[in-house]
């Protein structure tokens, strides 16, 4: 827990100010963060929350106690691209009762689901504490946790919803201070929903809860009660109501019979929602209205914290504009700058810029990154030549400096700063002097921030490797040995050399049953 002398001070979007951070229950920190929508591969704008709620993850476990912080960042596979897929691959199965829905639409989406959980584990993330699927909290569950439809439901009891056209829509209305996180007027507003809205609504601001499906449209069975007489309505749920249901299912109904009484006296509430900037209009803010009508409170979360936008190469990110990247081509292919990226370089170009400032993603800031890590690498190198390797040093925790920097507002566009300080401390800033302190504690920092920088310089050692093994060392192999065989020397040595220059050690013998020559290979240490 942090002391009175340095507390936590974070941005809080529904006030326009920096705050102290004053959990509710101390011994149980909540923390809901939007999470990706798995219909295909995340791309690089996902990758942003990813890592700041990580970083703040990580704080919070640091200030209060490992096991005394609950993360839920939800996969969002409830869509209607999803729906259709499902149905077109898997519908002759649901037709039969081989399949439910659900069940489809894990067999779609489990690979990018997959995906997902490799690519943010490369970025250094770990992983949340739940990472609930839509799918799971539409209908009603055995365990009595919240769902959707009973949301949805409760909406209606309190006069907050209402039927018309197959749809069940949210009442703005109803709510007097609708709009106090986006800070728009009721006029202002547009409706938002994942699926269709028709001209029928009271207002104009007002979105759909549920939708009714058409035959040939996936749905779910539901019933609603609306005036005291049941409506069936086989459908599916609007984009807003998801993350009402599972924040709290998780960060109430999971954990309301552990909390301190004062938590208990605020019900349906935690600390601190997250997500990107583009999120607070319209899903955080129908959020905020479902739940807070929905379970007659005065407020949702007390803290929200949004990432600010992504540009890659100085323009909005989209498949038209031919700048679209995904997580995994940039850790696994060549499309972006003409290489793979490391993880550790994703994430210390996007912490190098304060969360919630624009970002321009691009080549030349993932090569200057790429460089740092170099360095930094180099001093570790130099470090275990003269005192002892760094793997030898227990780790220790996190510096004063890094913490007092996080806990104002997650200043990670500090770091820079803060690596180069303890860089000059290292090589000695004016007698030349070497401190393994301070490497140590430099790598305990970036350790904590999520960066093993202890392995960085094996590991891209082995990722250049790879890449030369699938174009073909064996095959420079070959020539080098035919070349030996004409006695043409200076060839062979000259292949030898420049695999050298790439990292491969070449090493010659004899086989020790016909006494053939063989070359065998591996990475310079």
């Amino acid at each position: 827990m942090t002391d009175g002398s340095n507390p936590l001070r974070i941005y809080n979007t529904l006030t326009r100010t920096k705050e102290v951070f004053d959990p509710i229950d101390a011994d149980h920190v909540r923390m809901y963060v939007c999470g990706p929508t798995v219909y295909d591969y995340a791309h690089i704008g996902n990758a942003r929350p990813a890592i700041v709620f990580d970083v703040l993850y990580r704080l919070l476990r640091h200030l209060y106690g490992e096991d005394r912080v609950t993360y839920v960042r939800n996969i969002t596979d409830v869509d209607d691209k999803i729906n259709a897929r499902a149905l077109r691959d898997y519908g002759a199965e649901i037709e039969v009762g081989r399949l439910s829905l659900n069940e489809a639409i894990r067999k779609v989406t489990e690979p990018t689901y997959d995906q997902y959980q490799k690519d943010v584990a490369a970025l250094g993330c770990l992983p949340p504490t739940h990472q609930p699927r839509a799918t799971e909290y539409v209908l009603p569950r055995a365990d009595g946790r919240a769902d959707m439809v009973s949301l949805i439901q409760s909406l209606i009891d309190r006069g907050h919803a209402y039927a018309a056209k197959g749809e069940i829509l949210f009442d703005t209305a109803s709510m007097p201070d609708y709009g106090q996180l986006s800070k728009r007027n009721l006029d202002e507003q547009q409706a938002g929903a994942r699926v269709a809205v028709d001209a029928h609504k009271k207002n104009p601001g007002d979105f759909v809860l549920w939708k009714e499906s058409s035959d040939a449209e996936p749905g779910w069975d539901a019933t609603f009660t609306v005036d005291g007489k049941p409506l069936a309505i086989r459908g599916r749920p609007g984009w807003h109501i998801e993350c009402s249901a599972m924040s709290d299912a998780l960060l109430w109904d999971e954990l309301k019979n552990r909390l301190s009484a004062e938590a208990q006296a605020l019900p349906h509430r935690f600390d601190i929602h997250g997500g990107g900037l583009d999120l607070i209009f319209p899903h955080h803010e129908n959020e905020i209205a479902q739940s807070r009508c929905g379970h007659g409170t005065a407020a949702m979360a007390n803290y929200w914290m949004h990432n600010g936008f992504l540009q890659v190469e100085g323009r909005k990110m989209s498949k038209s504009e031919g700048n679209f990247v995904t997580i995994h081509e940039l850790l696994e292919t060549e499309k972006f700058g003409g290489r793979k990226w490391p993880g550790e370089v994703l994430r210390l170009a996007m912490l190098m810029t304060n969360y919630k400032e624009p970002i321009d993603f691009s080549a030349d800031r993932l090569r200057t990154v790429s460089q740092k890590l170099d360095e930094l690498s180099d001093l570790i190198v130099e470090m275990d030549r003269q005192s002892r390797p760094l793997e030898t040093f227990p780790y220790r925790g996190p510096s004063e400096d890094l913490i007092f920097m996080l806990t104002d507002d997650l200043r990670t566009d500090g770091l820079e700063g803060h690596i180069e300080r303890l860089t000059q401390q290292i090589r000695g800033k004016f007698g030349g002097f070497w401190s393994a302190r301070a490497v140590i504690q430099l790598a305990d920092d970036l350790d904590f921030l999520g960066f093993d920088l202890r392995n960085w310089r094996e590991r891209q050692v082995e990722s250049r490797v790879s890449q030369q093994v699938v174009a073909g060392i064996s095959e420079k192999i070959d020539e080098r040995l035919a070349f030996i065989r004409e006695k043409n020397w200076a060839e062979a040595d000259r292949i030898r050399d420049e695999l050298l220059e790439q990292g491969i050690q070449l090493k010659d013998g004899k086989d020790p049953e016909t006494g053939d020559r063989i070359t065998t290979w591996e990475v310079k240490r």
